[in-house]
């Protein structure tokens, strides 16, 4: 690509916002991942409108991500436009009783917090969801019995066509692992919950008990994409996965982790293939002793 490109990429979301060959291993949470040819940090709704249209008219790739918690990136990197709706675009806001208002970069956590500090109560099943409010629209998000869903009253996208639009909750076509954003390619701009007032000192001590749980459970010190599997109908994916005896199966750095098999970590050094090479061979194994197809959670680019 021109390096005239570059400068308009730069001319819209500003030199400092434009980084060239970043290693996306520096931007998941896996930590593997190629270069990108260009990682670009927007901090409004109107510089990520611009990037698309700027990458539409210019004929090049673009992906959208925001935390990098759900996604693994080829060892061959990504050749186009990465775009990161992150922390540059993460206002959250309270208004009125019981409303909260937040930008698809801000991080569960952050929404989580700015609940628990006016008192509201409902987001605390996802204060420990490793990703952005935005991404969790995109896979109606969910744990400890909560989704996205039960809470969210819209989101505001930028449609494929470039135009905003605001979806309601039924228009989002939420349920599980899924919604209408993920199946048109929209882009989240910002999500509206509608949560309950509560007593702040139950709400944290929630919080914190989900914490407790989670930590006890998962294995929350190794680099990983959270559940690698979405829940096949009927089964749990972990107990399937431990079942056809491949929990602490490992290709090089990557493993089916042996505090819970349904997450493969990185236990040093893996690389992209190596974590691609386990999914296929715990996918294989499922369906060879259980006829059960698991479908990846995860988002792979390459």
């Amino acid at each position: 690509m021109e390096n005239s490109f570059e400068q308009m990429l730069a001319g819209v979301v500003g030199v400092e916002n434009v980084r060239t060959g970043e290693p996306m291993s520096l931007h998941t949470t896996f930590r593997v991942g190629g270069p990108a040819d260009y990682f670009v940090t927007p901090d409004s709704a109107e510089a990520v409108a611009s990037v698309v249209s700027l990458c539409r008219e210019a004929g090049v790739a673009l992906y959208v991500m925001g935390c990098g918690s759900n996604l693994l990136v080829a060892d061959e990197g990504l050749r186009g436009v990465v775009m990161r709706i992150g922390p540059k675009y993460s206002a959250v806001k309270v208004h009125g009783d019981s409303s909260v208002y937040a930008e698809a970069g801000a991080t569960n956590a952050k929404v989580a917090r700015a609940a628990l500090e006016a008192g509201l109560a409902g987001f605390e099943f996802a204060a420990g969801i490793p990703g952005s409010i935005g991404g969790a629209a995109i896979m109606n998000a969910g744990a400890y019995g909560g989704e996205l869903r039960d809470v969210a009253t819209g989101v505001t996208c930028l449609a494929e066509d470039g135009r905003e639009i605001r979806l309601s909750a039924d228009e989002a076509d939420w349920s599980y692992r899924h919604s209408r954003m993920a199946d048109d390619g929209s882009i989240v701009l910002s999500v509206d919950l509608k949560l309950e007032r509560g007593e702040p000192q139950a709400i944290e001590a929630f919080m914190a008990e989900l914490a407790r749980r989670r930590s006890d459970k998962q294995p929350l010190d190794l680099p990983s994409a959270g559940s690698t599997f979405k829940r096949p109908a009927g089964h749990f994916a972990g107990k399937l996965i431990q079942d056809a005896g491949m929990q602490g199966h490992t290709v090089g750095g990557a493993q089916v982790s042996t505090k819970h098999a349904g997450f493969v970590v990185n236990i040093g050094g893996a690389t992209a293939s190596d974590i691609l090479k386990v999914i296929e061979d715990v996918r294989g194994a499922v369906f060879q002793q259980f006829g059960v197809e698991l479908e990846p959670e995860v988002r792979i680019w390459r």
